[in-house]
């Protein structure tokens, strides 16, 4: 009979450290309210040295060399 009070207990406790977490957590992660730092951007504009070109038709294929050769080991086929 104990030991099912003492889980009870227990299980309790483990509650409400659980809400207090949670309600210390919710409180410290809103932070201060108010403008803050940052202040308002300007709106973008575009420069003079912006430059507007068309994107090619095709893209461009390169092909992949590796940059070290090696022998292949004796006992290894080659496959395919």
């Amino acid at each position: 009979m104990k030991t099912n009070r003492f889980k009870l207990v227990a299980a309790g406790i483990g509650a409400s450290a659980a809400v207090v977490m949670g309600a210390l957590g919710a409180s410290l992660a809103a932070g201060p309210s108010g403008g803050g730092p940052l202040s308002e951007a300007p709106d973008a504009t575009l420069g003079e040295t912006t430059t507007q070109s068309v994107a090619p038709t095709e893209m461009e294929t390169t092909f992949a060399v590796p940059p070290v050769t090696a022998e292949r080991p004796d006992g290894f086929d080659q496959g395919g």
